[in-house]
């Protein structure tokens, strides 16, 4: 199972049939769980503090976690593929978590599994979870050796 756990609502429809379309791509190869929590507009302090501690509501100890940092390890996308395919092995449950706009509490980053990056570009939040799960179905396609565009 994939579990994606975001900060913010998708507002734009686009996005939205972008989302509706990969998930239903990936609901071939294993099921998918988008979870969005509020977004806060406090000080910088106290927004990461509120969104840590909506983070930890929803956030099981027991899968591995992945988040996604701009300051992590970068893949190529059939490192990614391989990589998830190991941890596959290891943990059938697999989250992703995705900060707000001013990103996440240390204590978030401390205690998740990995923190990987996809760029060191800075992408919108409500994009990136599309291609966040873009990136997901190509490992799929990728691992059962099935053909997708390059």
């Amino acid at each position: 199972m994939i579990k994606i756990i975001c900060i913010g609502k998708i507002k734009e429809n686009y996005l939205k049939d972008a989302i509706s379309e990969y998930s239903k791509r990936l609901s071939k190869y294993t099921k998918l769980e988008i979870i969005e929590l509020p977004d806060s507009s406090y000080d910088i302090k106290k927004t990461l503090e509120v969104e840590r501690d909506n983070i930890l509501k929803v956030l099981n100890k027991n899968d591995y976690n992945i988040l996604l940092d701009i300051d992590a390890n970068t893949y190529t996308s059939l490192e990614f593929a391989n990589h998830l395919d190991k941890i596959r092995n290891l943990n059938s449950n697999i989250t992703f978590l995705i900060g707000g706009s001013n990103g996440v509490h240390l204590d978030i980053k401390n205690i998740v599994n990995e923190r990987i990056s996809f760029s060191k570009l800075t992408f919108p939040h409500q994009l990136f979870r599309v291609i966040l799960l873009e990136q997901i179905y190509r490992s799929y396609k990728i691992l059962n050796n099935e053909e997708y565009h390059k």
